[in-house]
């Protein structure tokens, strides 16, 4: 019989890794001068995409899960995606962007996502983001328990996070370099994409009108 003390320990062990990563690789400052919003990665099937994978609209979200305001943001989206989205012509884009310079587990957090979605796909990698958003702060330690509440295996998650993974944490970073360098000053930070078109910033945690009413223009054009 496996000890119950096998999740805790591999997120333990996993925290330290994250904090050597961190210290080594982490840039300092999220707040740069300039960038440029048309710097946005183009979306691929390696994206976490909720919705139509070929919607015409695109809103490619840069968040922590450590920020109120991306909670709330991520509610306004999810009724988005329910409303607006049922057609199949608009999607949204879950990139990370943990918000590091002051002591937190928004790097934790973004692994354990990302975790997720390795060992059990992308539509798992959505209930597990709800579930951390849902149950705001989230303690480390309760990781395990979380992702089993939205199906995805103890053990597998466990061995996932405990492990380096210069994969996982390249991912996690490339999406956070990519905010900085569009001249992201906070979370959330969304662009509303559509082919030919100049994205379209939305920088803070928009209401669902105030994001439905960018969203119909974008449809519109």
């Amino acid at each position: 019989m496996k000890s119950s003390y096998t999740i805790p320990l591999a997120i333990i062990i996993g925290g330290i890794i994250v904090a050597i990563a961190l210290y080594a690789s982490v840039p300092k400052s999220a707040t740069p001068s300039g960038g440029n919003p048309e710097l946005v990665r183009p979306v691929v099937a390696s994206d976490h995409i909720l919705g139509n994978p070929t919607a015409k609209v695109m809103v490619v979200e840069y968040s922590d899960f450590n920020c109120s305001h991306c909670k709330a943001f991520n509610e306004t989206m999810h009724q988005i995606i329910a409303n607006e989205g049922v057609n199949g012509q608009v999607a949204w884009v879950y990139r990370e962007f943990p918000l590091t310079e002051a002591p937190s587990d928004s790097f934790s957090h973004a692994r354990a996502a990302e975790c997720v979605a390795q060992v059990a796909g992308n539509d798992m990698f959505w209930k597990f983001e709800t579930a951390l958003f849902a149950n705001q702060p989230v303690d480390p330690t309760n990781y395990g328990t979380i992702a089993k509440s939205a199906g995805v295996s103890g053990d597998a998650f466990a061995k996932c996070y405990s492990t380096a993974s210069s994969t996982l944490d390249a991912r996690i970073m490339a999406d956070r370099q990519n905010a900085l360098d569009m001249g992201a000053q906070g979370t959330p930070y969304s662009l509303i994409l559509v082919a030919n078109k100049p994205p379209v910033v939305m920088a803070g945690g928009y209401s669902y009108d105030a994001a439905k009413q960018l969203i119909d223009q974008a449809l519109a054009n």
